[in-house]
């Protein structure tokens, strides 16, 4: 991927790397962070696909704490100082979700799942974590410098930064999508500009609008429409309202761009604060992003468990089946995002296609892989579909109107005059 971002509602249940979406930590640190969000009642609860199936909770459990303390995991109502439980009753004890989280409590058989230390992140944002210096680094230096709002950031840019994201957490996540190609953009066009001789400074604005350009080239790939005028028209909105409709949405994409501008804007860079840019930016994500999927280990821990053979998983549901109880569905959840792919999103439309993005359920590794549907031969063009290509011919036509073509294929050169 060329650039990716983790849905903002979906980093309360993974913590992942921010860079490659690795899963980082623990299972324990990765369930009590689960745990602390779902009581505060701000868990997503979204499962990735499967439907999870929790074994019945006993009515006492008990867990050993690192020190080998015993903990009680009772399913009472009467009992004290619980932090979170669940509909079924299920209650754990006061500080268990904080020894999760903070290394005192040990699960059984955790070790086989073990996760690279988070890394926080070093301009001190506690928004990134890393699964190595090498992703903190590269983080840092494709985009992360611009957008950390730690406290190594000027005030006035970490305040304009606070509320760019602050409005796209209330409105489109894809905004923080568009800063962050925005952010690299600008970072490759200082690292380019400190690389020109003298001789090729002398010429000024002519040059830094080629340096600039030279710096755009990654993002030049993807196909371009302006975000309002591709965005497909939601089904609880009137055709008769369209207008209305995305004049609001070219509103909404004219206020993130302000505060964006206010917030990481370079001399040099103006152009790419243009609304016309931003919305070419946002339309590209819109019609050529691929889902961000990347399973959980924590999923994997809790079928791992169950798959025990005997007596060793009567043990260790001794321990995991209250946590199961009160984490509910959640604990299927996996790292979600969007994602932008260069070399998929170069790929013309046919709507017989000779490959396609291939995503079965079970891959959930933040790639995205290519394949072949049929013989491609030497020299043929790689063609995917954009779109339902099994649909009747007028409704591929209307849904590739938001592409801003129409389709000239074999199949549907022969459907349009047969």
């Amino acid at each position: 991927m060329l650039v990716g971002s983790q849905h903002t509602s979906n980093k309360m249940d993974c913590l992942v790397c921010s860079f490659c979406f690795r899963f980082v930590g623990s299972i324990e640190l990765q369930i009590g962070r689960k745990l602390y969000f779902q009581d505060l009642g701000v868990s997503t609860n979204h499962q990735c696909d499967m439907e999870p199936s929790s074994p019945m909770s006993e009515d006492c459990y008990e867990a050993e704490s690192d020190d080998g303390e015993e903990i009680a995991l009772e399913n009472n109502e009467s009992m004290g100082g619980c932090s979170s439980s669940n509909s079924k009753g299920v209650a754990l004890p006061e500080g268990l979700v904080e020894s999760l989280m903070n290394g005192g409590l040990s699960l059984p058989h955790s070790k086989e799942f073990s996760m690279p230390p988070a890394i926080p992140c070093s301009g001190g944002c506690g928004e990134a974590f890393y699964c190595s210096k090498s992703c903190a680094e590269a983080d840092w230096e494709a985009f992360h410098s611009l957008l950390c709002t730690g406290g190594k950031t000027e005030p006035s840019r970490r305040e304009a930064l606070l509320k760019f994201i602050q409005n796209a957490n209330d409105t489109n996540d894809i905004f923080l999508l568009a800063a962050k190609a925005i952010s690299s953009t600008i970072l490759r066009y200082k690292k380019l500009k400190l690389a020109c001789s003298e001789e090729q400074r002398k010429y000024g604005n002519i040059v830094d609008l080629s340096i600039l350009l030279e710096a755009w080239k990654p993002m030049s790939m993807g196909h371009k429409r302006r975000w309002w005028d591709c965005i497909a028209l939601p089904e609880d909105v009137e055709p008769s309202n369209e207008v209305a409709f995305r004049m609001q949405i070219r509103e909404m994409a004219f206020t993130s761009l302000q505060l964006l501008k206010e917030a990481i804007l370079e001399e040099g860079c103006e152009p790419l604060f243009s609304l016309e840019i931003y919305g070419q930016i946002i339309g590209m994500f819109e019609l050529n992003n691929l889902d961000l999927v990347v399973a959980s280990p924590v999923e994997d821990y809790f079928l791992y468990v169950d798959e025990l053979p005997s007596p060793y998983k009567e043990k260790a549901e001794e321990i995991t089946r209250p946590l199961l109880d009160v984490l509910g569905n959640s604990y299927s959840i996996c790292c979600q995002g969007t994602a932008f792919f260069p070399l998929q999103s170069c790929m013309n439309h046919s709507c017989y296609p000779n490959a396609k993005a291939f995503k079965r359920e079970e891959d959930r590794d933040g790639e995205a892989t290519i394949i072949a549907v049929r013989p491609i031969h030497p020299g043929e063009e790689v063609t995917i579909s954009y779109i339902d290509e099994d649909l009747p011919f007028e409704q591929r036509r209307a849904l590739l109107a938001d592409y801003g073509f129409e389709c000239r294929c074999p199949k549907c050169l022969q459907q349009q005059h047969p």
